[in-house]
């Protein structure tokens, strides 16, 4: 016999976010035809619903996640875990020939058919036409374009290729549609001089900002000593001759990414900082005090080695917290569902609500757009069941 259409539906889960407030565990929405009737406690729903049909679907119940980082451009890369050091050249270096724009319009129909809330992707600097391939696919959020250069006398000279690019892009966007940001790569590959250019023009014109801040400890090492694995391991004729050259000042102990950042005046442009590993409890303050939301990338750390993004902490200072898959040459896929299962192994004392919640209104918060509620009057969409 087939279930009548109107008779409720009462979907129970371990824990449900609806967009608005805290997630809650259990959770429970009542469904009536395509329509939520009520959300809450599925004890209480089952009182004032007593002739809603029962379905336990298990896990969570939330609006679609936001994947707030990652890197379109090699979606079709082979999914190789390794210690970053050897993954930068056996896996990036080694497979470039796949990166361009129908790599990265692949990994947005992927976005686009898990149901993604929306995307903050980094587009490839010497890789435009990527730009031009993801401005009018539609899928919400920011794509960021990348900014590299470490020579501070050619900062000017990018900056102008930089602003000319954006000012065109952003002519293209259109209402639901994706934004044009900017990423200064890393504090360690762009100079100063453009770091200040590229963040001052983002934040006097409203342009997002995404930076990849202390992915690895070899970064602290860098920006305390001038030296170490990074500065080892770069292409030397992409580089001046020091690393005080690269970033207008001395490397000295206590200097870390984070305080190079703050004291160059960059957090004041409030970018959005990716992966924030290696940090100390006062960069974490420093994040705090500027207002900076920052994106945590669970699997890519682990897989590459760089270490647990300490997301107690954040949490306790106030700070936004989002999630992103990284490329899935280093985070396996693009479902952030995926992400947010990973987390729950990864951090068994954290409360998952944090994490469901980061997904979706952390996510919406980085990107700049509306979280969607699971409400009374609201449409029902079978996605807003994630499965684990």
């Amino acid at each position: 016999m087939t279930p009548d259409p109107l008779t409720p539906r009462l979907l129970t889960c371990d824990v449900l976010y609806t967009g608005l407030g805290g997630a809650q565990s259990p959770g429970g929405v009542v469904v009536v035809g395509d329509t939520v009737a009520a959300t809450g406690h599925p004890d209480e729903l089952r009182v004032n619903y007593p002739q809603a049909r029962l379905e336990r679907v298990g896990g969570i119940i939330a609006p679609p996640p936001v994947n707030a980082h990652t890197h379109l451009d090699m979606s079709t890369y082979e999914f190789s875990a390794r210690p970053y050091f050897h993954w930068l050249p056996e896996v990036v270096m080694a497979q470039r020939e796949k990166r361009g724009p129908a790599a990265a319009l692949h990994g947005l129909n992927t976005l686009q058919r898990l149901h993604a809330g929306g995307v903050g992707d980094i587009v490839y600097m010497h890789a435009p036409e990527v730009m031009e391939a993801l401005l009018p696919a539609g899928l919400p959020g920011v794509l960021y374009s990348e900014v590299l250069g470490t020579f501070p006398e050619q900062a000017d000279e990018i900056f102008r290729t930089v602003r000319a690019r954006v000012e065109a892009w952003r002519k293209q966007e259109r209402p639901g549609g994706p934004r044009v940001g900017l990423s200064p790569h890393t504090p360690f590959t762009v100079s100063h001089r453009l770091m200040r250019l590229v963040t001052e023009y983002a934040a006097g014109e409203g342009i997002p900002l995404q930076i990849h801040v202390a992915e690895h400890s070899a970064e602290t090492e860098l920006f305390a000593t001038g030296g170490g694995p990074l500065w080892d391991n770069r292409l030397p004729a992409l580089y001046p001759p020091t690393f005080a050259d690269v970033i207008g000042r001395v490397p000295e102990p206590g200097l870390t990414p984070v305080r190079y950042l703050d004291e160059l005046g960059v957090l004041a442009a409030r970018p959005t900082l990716v992966h924030m590993i290696g940090v100390t409890p006062k960069d974490i303050a420093r994040v705090a005090r500027a207002g900076c939301a920052v994106v945590s990338c669970p699997r890519s750390n682990h897989h590459l080695e760089c270490g647990t993004f300490p997301w107690a902490a954040f949490a306790a200072a106030g700070v936004e917290i989002a999630l992103g898959t990284d490329s899935v040459a280093s985070g396996e896929s693009l479902d952030v569902r995926e992400e947010v299962a990973f987390a729950r192994r990864l951090y068994p004392q954290l409360d998952p609500r944090l994490l469901v919640r980061a997904a979706v209104k952390g996510g919406h918060r980085v990107i700049g757009t509306p979280t969607p509620f699971i409400r009374r009057g609201e449409a029902w969409r079978e996605e807003y069941v994630w499965a684990q």
